[in-house]
């Protein structure tokens, strides 16, 4: 019998779950964080749902813009809607965004069908920020690394705009911040302002004391209908500028 104290923390838990927005990748027990190794989340409800939906996008073609990453992308759908529909709504875009996503799991996607039968023009890359509580600043720029990798092998017409790893934690002085600092420092390296480009925005959410406002970030992670109009501003003219290339 469960007892009410063990209900109480069930709830308890649950409620900082579904309130804290971070979106860690919950695995099965006994399995390892390997960034680098292209994993599913099947077990997670409605994840593999969305991986297929992604590639039924991909199988009917035409599509010139994609966003791929973890909740910070998935949220173009949410807080972002009316943003995504002023900058991207006329430029044949698509969200490949999945709450939680890890890079090891956009890897295995990568694998199984987001990108079969799509040439985009522009890949926007934005993920990482999950891996910072289990991996090394080293490890998530090796994933990174494959990443890129893998969607230059199967898509060497497409270019690949590289983001920074948002800013975390309202403090500037957040640890998990200060990983993705890192991470972002070595990853930047792999942009060859060819194919391969590489852009920081981290900064347009700080104010000037490093912290970061509730009024962007509600939740210190995660952009408000605010913070997602700061976000296309800042790339815009990086988006036009390497779709128009030819």
């Amino acid at each position: 019998m469960i007892s009410w104290n063990m209900k109480r923390t069930v709830a308890i838990v649950a409620a900082a779950i579904g309130l804290c927005g971070q979106c860690l990748a919950l695995t099965p027990a006994g399995s390892r964080f390997d960034c680098t190794k292209p994993d599913h989340r099947d077990y997670t409800p409605g994840w593999t749902a969305r991986h297929q939906s992604f590639n039924a996008i991909a199988a009917k073609g035409d599509v010139d813009l994609v966003f791929i990453g973890d909740s910070i992308t998935q949220g173009w759908e949410r807080e972002g809607a009316a943003t995504w529909k002023k900058y991207y709504g006329q430029r044949k875009a698509a969200n490949f965004g999945i709450d939680g996503d890890q890079t090891q799991h956009v890897l295995w996607r990568i694998d199984h069908g987001n990108f079969d039968g799509i040439k985009p023009k522009l890949i926007v890359i934005m993920l990482g920020t999950n891996n910072a509580g289990h991996n090394t600043p080293g490890e998530v720029a090796e994933a990174m690394g494959l990443i890129v990798k893998r969607l230059r092998e199967k898509l060497p017409g497409t270019r690949l705009l590289l983001l920074g790893i948002f800013p975390s934690g309202f403090k500037a002085d957040d640890t998990l911040r200060a990983a993705n600092t890192k991470a972002n420092a070595e990853f930047s390296k792999l942009a060859d302002n060819k194919w391969i480009h590489y852009l920081d925005i981290g900064r347009e959410f700080l104010a000037q004391d490093g912290t970061i406002s509730p009024e962007i970030m509600p939740d210190g992670l995660h952009p408000n209908a605010r913070g997602y109009e700061i976000w296309a501003k800042a790339i815009e003219a990086k988006v036009t500028a390497l779709m128009e290339r030819e």
